[in-house]
């Protein structure tokens, strides 16, 4: 009896044109294609930089307004934590502007492929990586 109604169901459902998908809702369980993955970041590391802008823009006027103040900024900039922040939002900078190349160059038709789009997707996060990489060598040595 049950199984007569789910294939009826499945033959109105394929009568009208509807597919029988699986439904997976949970988020934590789907595995994006790494041009998806590029692309939530390239999102999410604009958001983070825009958000953090007011901050550096204010730490920007502080040292500036006095050299006591100056020192004061240049003391939280050499607290380990900071610099550990620091260099994450060194990745969001470099991630975003690679990544920013990338969306340009897709406008105007270029890697527009699927293969040549899952290989500017990988080089992205490797230059992202890189430019971090290289500047946190310059800054702790």
């Amino acid at each position: 009896m049950q199984n007569n109604k789910l294939e009826n169901s499945q033959k109105i459902k394929q009568a009208n044109g509807q597919k029988n998908r699986p439904k997976n809702l949970n988020l934590l369980t789907i595995k994006l294609p790494i041009n998806a993955l590029v692309s939530i970041l390239h999102r999410a590391t604009g958001c983070v930089l825009f958000l953090m802008l007011p901050v550096i823009l204010l730490l920007l006027q502080w040292s500036l307004s006095s050299a006591l103040h100056f020192e004061t900024v240049i003391a939280i900039l050499h607290s380990p934590f900071i610099k550990l922040m620091l260099l994450g939002l060194a990745w969001a900078f470099f991630h975003h502007f690679f990544a920013g190349i990338r969306h340009l160059a897709m406008d105007v038709h270029w890697m527009t492929t699927l293969m040549k789009a899952r290989y500017t997707s990988k080089v992205v996060l490797v230059l992202g990586v890189i430019a971090t990489l290289i500047l946190a060598v310059k800054l702790w040595l």
